[in-house]
């Protein structure tokens, strides 16, 4: 399967996700992103279009580089953290298309373990 193959079925299934899945302000998206190189996790309020909180091994606060299931976990905890000091404790969790295993699983588990019910 080439390269552009795999984007566009991820892309399809990601939106046959977002039919089903939205945020509120009660109960936010955890919207999760995986480059080569990052780890993303954003908490969306799809109602306003908003980001409530947000972590990705960009911040110096998950201080694990790259995109692997450990750097995962840490960014699961930190978000998880984030959205406790916005007085989230439920969210809709959003795997963005990819399979729900390895990095996804690790981020999904690590939020749940920090506090968030999902």
């Amino acid at each position: 399967m080439s390269h552009l193959d795999r984007k566009a079925a991820r892309a399809k299934v990601r939106r046959r996700i977002r039919k089903k899945i939205a945020g509120t302000a009660e109960r936010p998206r955890l919207a999760v992103h995986f480059s080569n190189a990052n780890v993303y996790a954003q908490l969306i309020d799809d109602d306003k279009g908003v980001t409530i909180a947000s972590a990705s091994t960009l911040d110096k606060a998950v201080g694990k580089k790259g995109a692997s299931v450990e750097s995962a976990t840490k960014v699961g905890e930190v978000v998880a953290e984030r959205a406790k000091e916005a007085k989230i404790e439920t969210v809709v969790f959003d795997r963005g298309g990819y399979q729900y295993h390895g990095k996804v699983k690790a981020l999904a588990d690590a939020a749940r373990d920090a506090g968030l019910k999902f």
